[in-house]
């Protein structure tokens, strides 16, 4: 068995472009693990980029470390990619974690390696596991148990410092080590702080004295936010992936990116090219990634003039308020068979509630250039179960998608996935939606839809639900995923009541304000201003959004006077006040489809 996965090792390293490959003699060997397979991990820009960081150091040996499905209950060792070395043996296990889903993936991880899941059993004879990334980030609270040290934010400008500190004070006393990690700014320590009981306190009642400060990388430029691996095995592997920007300042007060990425930053246009004619040595395609690509300040630019360099484009997501006339073309010119349009409601006035700001008009403008530049497919994609929702709501998800339908000729395909509401959101108090409303809702809109020749793709509301469990829960579930012998809704609610706990302990509604579990970081935005936002929501109001410039305003405490008045030397300026969601929409002018 062993010679059978060294040998597909092999297979895969042979494929890639961009392995390192290092002698371990004097250097640090750290594992960089990603909860899930190879397919689905050679995707993550944030893997490419800790890998290149970390072997960016002579003193650094970095391996990368996959989800072997199957693989702990076989009793095969977990090993690293590029060497086969068994994961027990390296000294640091550096873990990328994306989704809340994977965190059952990275306690199998830890069994097959035959590592003490929880953090309080081991000691220096263990490797030291860190984890990061923005299925954890936030809420750091459930999976603080199996971890040494959580890193709280954008990781970039960290990892030097965290070399340096584990060299430097060695490994010999794990105590000794973990102190030294709570010492660096945007770096948490669990074991070192009382588990929250209803409000965070130390040991003796008192209130605690530290919250975690989320880092975040001032200078993007500094960083190549770029491929750095290539193969063709991964569902992205015929593109040169580039985060053109990063952080998103619309406001919509259901995503999680939009408020842990403040403040929004973006490459300037000559890197990105720069980057991507070193790109296209490797891959014909570039895939554009940010939370909003066709928010980016150059858009139309850059889709222009990476076209002219020859390069196939392809986009993570974009918005309609307004599109990006360039950049659409540029994708069907480049072969891209769908155009993905994200209203994530059907009613103006639910799209207010959630602070998504766009315009059926917007919308349908958008659906006729798909038709007129001749998209073989058009996707919607929702979210079913925002906060305030109702039946009405849901019909007019219904027409809106059959105004669409009667304006597009060809495949119309609607994503309704469940929303969960996430920690340092406007929702984060908020209850999720019960699953037979879901079930009722999802019916209805196929049974509506299909008549009409519309594919209705319906994510799994009972999934949906222990997604959020895990999305607001605390250090309580950490036995709860030990107990589970396979992963299964049914096995998930057994190992809960196992505990005393259910779901709807984590699902129900909060009291707004309250202290919750994840109040352990902080984030940067304001717990008033998320309150603030929520009462907007109530009245169905859209709320304020980051200015185009994200200078000049220190409304939701992100950013301080350095950041906000760094275009006038430091010095404050006169501003028009936050600005209100709706400042993004520009005036109703007709979209020019062929100009």
């Amino acid at each position: 068995m062993t010679w059978t996965k060294t040998a597909e090792a092999k297979q895969i390293l042979n494929k890639e472009i961009g392995t390192v490959i290092k002698d371990w003699g004097g250097k640090l060997p750290i594992a960089l693990a990603y909860p899930n397979s190879y397919y689905v991990a050679m995707s993550s820009l944030a893997l490419q980029i800790l890998y290149t960081r970390f072997n960016a150091r002579p003193d650094v040996v970095c391996e990368r470390v996959f989800w072997d499905q199957g693989g702990w209950q076989a009793g095969r060792p977990l090993r690293s990619l590029e060497t086969q070395q068994r994961v027990d043996e390296f000294a640091v296990w550096a873990f990328t974690i994306s989704y809340e889903m994977d965190f059952f993936n990275v306690v199998e991880m830890l069994r097959q390696a035959g590592v003490p899941p929880l953090a309080a059993d081991r000691d220096e004879r263990w490797p030291l596991l860190i984890a990061g990334g923005p299925g954890i980030t936030m809420n750091p609270e459930t999976m603080g148990p199996f971890f040494d040290a959580i890193v709280i934010g954008e990781g970039e400008e960290v990892v030097d410092l965290l070399v340096e500190t584990i060299l430097d004070v060695g490994d010999d006393h794990r105590s000794d080590l973990l102190a030294a990690l709570d010492c660096i700014e945007g770096v948490y320590v669990p074991q070192l702080v009382a588990a929250w009981r209803g409000r965070w306190a130390d040991d003796n009642g008192a209130p605690a004295s530290r919250r975690i400060k989320r880092l975040w990388v001032r200078d993007l430029e500094r960083f190549p936010t770029i491929s750095s691996l290539y193969t063709p095995d991964t569902e992205f592997g015929g593109l040169h992936l580039m985060e053109i920007a990063r952080g998103c300042g619309r406001g919509c007060r259901f995503c999680l990116a939009g408020y842990v990425y403040r403040p929004p930053r973006e490459q300037p246009l000559e890197l990105l090219l720069d980057w991507a004619k070193e790109g296209l040595k490797h891959r014909d395609k570039v895939g554009l990634i940010s939370a909003a690509v066709s928010d980016h300040s150059q858009i139309d630019e850059l889709a222009i003039r990476l076209r002219q360099l020859g390069a196939k484009l392809s986009v993570s997501s974009m918005r309609v308020d307004p599109i990006s006339v360039p950049l659409v073309r540029g994708l069907r010119e480049s072969g891209a068979q769908t155009l993905t349009i994200a209203p994530e409601a059907g009613s103006q006035r639910l799209r207010d509630v959630i602070n998504k700001t766009q315009t059926e008009q917007q919308i349908l403008e958008a659906v006729d250039l798909a038709d007129t530049l001749n998209f073989p497919q058009l996707k919607f994609y929702f979210m079913i179960g925002h906060p305030g929702e109702t039946d009405d709501d849901i019909q007019a998800l219904v027409d809106l998608t059959l105004a669409a339908k009667s304006r597009f000729r060809r495949r119309l395909v609607i994503n309704a996935t469940p929303y969960v509401p996430k920690a340092h959101t406007p929702f984060q108090w908020e209850a999720m939606t019960d699953i037979p409303t879901f079930q009722r809702r999802q019916k209805f809109i196929q049974r509506s839809l299909g008549r009409h020749n519309v594919a209705v793709r319906a994510d799994s509301p009972q999934w949906a639900a222990v997604q959020a469990v895990l999305a607001r829960g605390d250090r309580r579930l950490a036995p709860v995923l030990l107990a589970m012998e396979q992963l299964s809704i049914a096995a998930f609610d057994r190992a809960l009541a196992a505990h005393g706990l259910s779901q709807r302990d984590f699902l129900d509604a909060r009291e707004p304000g309250a202290p919750q579990p994840w109040d352990i970081v902080e984030s940067g935005v304001s717990s008033s201003y998320f309150q603030f936002e929520q009462r907007h929501a109530l009245r169905a109001e859209t709320g304020l959004s980051c200015p185009p410039t994200s200078s000049g305003c220190l409304t939701c405490g992100t950013c301080d006077t350095d950041w906000a008045y760094r275009d006038n030397g430091g010095v404050p300026i006169k501003s028009k006040g936050p600005w209100r969601a709706q400042d993004w929409r520009p005036a109703s002018t007709p979209i020019p489809l062929l100009g």
